[in-house]
């Protein structure tokens, strides 16, 4: 059975799309920018603190999901420009420090509302 699973402690979706949705003991959650969900802004132009803020919004969304980062097992990663991959990797660490899960990063042209990161994720229990 499909349960969509939303929380006001990430941000609200800004399309035609769930936050996360779970089959079978799989969840998929949407692609997180580092949108603030309590100023429904991003906040910040610096790739770290953008990718601290994507973190916590995954973070709402798996315990609202009743899942952690142990449960995660693939992250798909879209970056605005390559030359951010090393900062995004010492914040990614703080998250996934063993047992880390498969990753693709991709330097894309242009993420939502100016992004420099946006991370979607699958998580299995």
């Amino acid at each position: 059975m499909k349960r969509i699973i939303s929380t006001p402690k990430a941000p609200a979706a800004i399309g035609p799309y769930s936050q996360a949705v779970e089959v079978n003991g799989n969840l998929y959650i949407s692609g997180q920018v580092p949108i603030n969900p309590l100023s429904g802004k991003i906040e910040t132009t610096d790739i770290s603190a953008q990718a601290e803020q994507v973190f916590k919004n995954i973070e709402a969304i798996l315990v609202a999901a009743g899942y952690t980062f142990s449960d995660v097992v693939k992250s798909t990663v879209f970056i605005a420009d390559m030359s951010y991959f090393p900062e995004l990797n010492e914040v990614y660490k703080k998250y996934y420090s063993e047992n880390c899960p498969a990753r693709s990063t991709i330097a894309v042209k242009g993420l939502p509302l100016g992004a420099l990161v946006e991370i979607e994720t699958i998580a299995v229990k």
